[in-house]
């Protein structure tokens, strides 16, 4: 998340001390990332300095408002790596590494629907957060499911012919760099 470019986003509002700044956003963000009040005051200022967007700060934010992230790589996933590194370890059964993030990650999933069903109906910014950490999560559990199927299947199939040059990620997905 682009700190600087949410700053800009209640600042186009009207001015706003950092202090209020700082409020703002953790509470448009459904508190649930709280903000270092050094990411508000570059400087060292007091706590009632006042800010207001400029015109370069308002063509900034259009612009990264329409501007989709990148994600035509994936991210480096902490999971995706333990799996890939289970996979090849001596004496690791990845099924089981496998089994114990899924339950963890259901366990979270339980947590954010208890927090959906107490808090987030009175408070649109955090139902906003929590729908997408649920969605997340789901799509987190579904990988493992479909990589511990796929891990399952190939053991019981003979090994293919792996080609001796493997094209690289960018080029599979179209994108051009």
């Amino acid at each position: 998340m682009s700190v600087r470019h949410a700053l800009l986003a209640l600042l186009s509002e009207g001015p706003k001390y950092g202090l209020q700044l700082r409020e703002e956003f953790e509470a448009r963000t459904g508190e649930v990332w709280p903000l270092n009040v050094g990411q508000v005051y570059t400087e060292a200022t007091g706590p009632q300095k006042g800010f207001q967007i400029t015109e370069a700060g308002e063509q900034e934010l259009a612009g990264w408002l329409r501007t989709p992230p990148d994600l035509a790589s994936p991210p480096r996933d902490e999971l995706v790596m333990k799996v890939l590194v289970a996979v090849r370890l001596p004496g690791t059964d990845v099924h089981e590494v496998i089994q114990v993030h899924r339950r963890y990650l259901v366990e979270l999933m339980q947590q954010w629907t208890r927090i959906k069903e107490e808090e987030a109906e009175f408070d649109l910014g955090l139902a906003l957060v929590v729908d997408a950490e649920l969605f997340r999560l789901d799509a987190v559990i579904r990988w493992l499911d479909a990589a511990d199927g796929r891990l399952k299947r190939a053991a019981t199939e003979p090994p293919r012919q792996v080609p001796a040059a493997l094209p690289r990620l960018r080029r599979r997905v179209g994108v051009h760099r």
